[in-house]
């Protein structure tokens, strides 16, 4: 095995480990969470309830905060994480899916 499959056999695990905080936050709706596992300049994006939705993450973060979480409802959690592109030694791209019931 070469160094760099190991190194990005790594990196992928500790991809997942974050997707896992990812979730829980979710779950869970702790912003404050979230806030240490996204990047200040993320962006989240959504096209799923209409036109594509954009939020910085100042805007996001206290709409989550804001939301009963949809483990005090006793939702069952559907996430899941469809793919992961290692995009460099530092970045990936991860698309999955995560079904939270009525956020209003």
């Amino acid at each position: 095995m070469s160094v760099a499959y190991a190194e990005s056999g790594t990196a992928l695990h500790e991809v997942y480990e974050v997707l896992g905080q990812y979730f829980d936050a979710l779950h869970h709706s702790d912003a404050e969470a979230l806030a240490t596992i996204f990047h200040p300049g993320a962006v989240y994006a959504t096209a799923t309830e209409g036109p594509l939705l954009r939020l910085s993450m100042d805007e996001y973060l206290p709409i989550v905060a804001a939301r009963e979480s949809p483990a005090s409802r006793g939702e069952l959690r559907t996430d899941a994480i469809e793919s992961i592109e290692l995009a460099g030694p530092v970045t990936a791209l991860a698309r999955v899916r995560c079904s939270i019931g009525p956020k209003h």
